[in-house]
């Protein structure tokens, strides 16, 4: 299941990426009453339409899931080891991720795009699984620790992959911004976690 949602969602993905460059970015206008997003991504009402493109919604709909699967994996962080370095790693990594979750939020709101989630069901990379969820609530320790290390990883990686393309190809000013800020904090929170555990 993961290997045929995985394959089909990145050439959707693919295709929209391929679209903006091939048309200039092309744009979808949300209501006049959507908002526009102010400093640190918050959004403030504008009495003009916002404009998104097709790659920032996708990406933000993306980056919404994607931190939704991995928050409950850091969640069990304090009570399945002791290890004081990966408490705090999951602690700070959390505290982050919830916050670029509740501004993208914001984002898809002012985007006018649907409040469902597309990929509700979805198994792609970077996503951790309910199974991977039922093992992991079964390991302590060390052997915790490498599992939550594995799917903490693969997040990471998928969230920089995707955030770069749309870095390169979003429309939206405080979307592509976030982007930005998910590359920097992603790229030093793998650095921090080849540190913590060099064979996750």
């Amino acid at each position: 299941m993961r290997t045929l949602v995985s394959a089909s969602m990145s050439l959707f993905l693919a295709a929209l990426l391929v679209t903006a460059c091939a048309t200039g970015s092309p744009t979808t206008t949300a209501p006049s009453t959507a908002a526009t997003a102010g400093p640190s991504g918050s959004v403030s009402p504008s009495g003009s339409a916002s404009l998104f493109s097709p790659t920032d919604v996708a990406w933000l709909q993306l980056t919404v899931a994607m931190n939704e699967r991995l928050l409950p994996v850091l969640d069990m962080v304090p009570s399945r080891t002791t290890d004081p370095a990966w408490q705090t790693f999951a602690a700070r990594l959390g505290t982050a991720h919830r916050a670029d979750l509740s501004t993208a939020r914001r984002l898809l709101a002012g985007s006018g795009a649907p409040a469902t989630n597309p990929h509700e069901g979805h198994d792609m990379p970077g996503m951790v699984t309910e199974q991977e969820l039922t093992t992991l609530r079964s390991a302590t320790g060390v052997a915790f620790q490498r599992l939550a290390g594995q799917h903490v990883r693969a997040h990471l990686q998928q969230a920089v992959r995707v955030a770069t393309a749309e870095q390169r190809n979003g429309v939206y000013p405080a979307t592509t911004a976030l982007a930005a800020e998910v590359v920097r904090a992603g790229d030093a929170e793998l650095t921090r976690l080849d540190r913590l555990d060099p064979s996750a």
